[in-house]
């Protein structure tokens, strides 16, 4: 079934995610965040709300533009956690988002990450926008494929291990 991460879910069918979501956590290891499955490549396969990864371009008027076609997290060792929207603009332009951070361990389960300002790709062109900005997310769950994640605000998150 194609979600688009989960834009395209009904109110019941993030409702029976969410319960998914909560009986996994029950299995999840001891301090999470220590756990080095945490590590590898990432792809973002669901988030309850559809503009927490990836922002303005994942609102219902970016996707009228932006098409997304990946969305992908690195966690590398020790501290460096990389997020990369790939898009396409007007459905033929492409282009990504991508953002570096540094992850700090707050607790047994939380993590912060204050990233760098985001760099833009589109076409030919290439630069950086805004500012920094930070995210804190709690792992909730964590084995070989799936890891689960609740950011500070809520939102629910999925990431699938991508195949080597």
């Amino acid at each position: 079934m194609q979600t688009d991460r989960g834009v395209l879910l009904t109110r019941d069918e993030h409702k029976s995610v969410a319960e998914v979501v909560q009986e996994l956590q029950r299995f999840c290891v001891d301090e999470p965040v220590k756990c080095p499955l945490i590590f590898g490549e990432w792809d973002v396969v669901y988030c309850s709300n559809p503009t927490s990864p990836g922002g303005g371009y994942r609102s219902a008027f970016g996707r009228l533009f932006f098409k997304t076609n990946e969305m992908i997290q690195v966690v590398e060792a020790p501290d460096i956690v990389r997020n990369r929207v790939s898009f396409s603009l007007f459905g033929f332009l492409d282009g990504e988002v991508s953002l570096k951070g540094k992850l700090n361990v707050l607790d047994e389960k939380w993590i912060q990450v204050v990233f760098e300002p985001p760099e833009l790709k589109v076409g030919g062109l290439d630069f950086q926008y805004g500012g920094e900005s930070e995210v804190k997310l709690e792992i909730t769950y964590i084995d070989e494929k799936i890891r689960l994640g609740k950011g500070s605000r809520g939102s629910l998150f999925v990431f699938q291990r991508r195949k080597p």
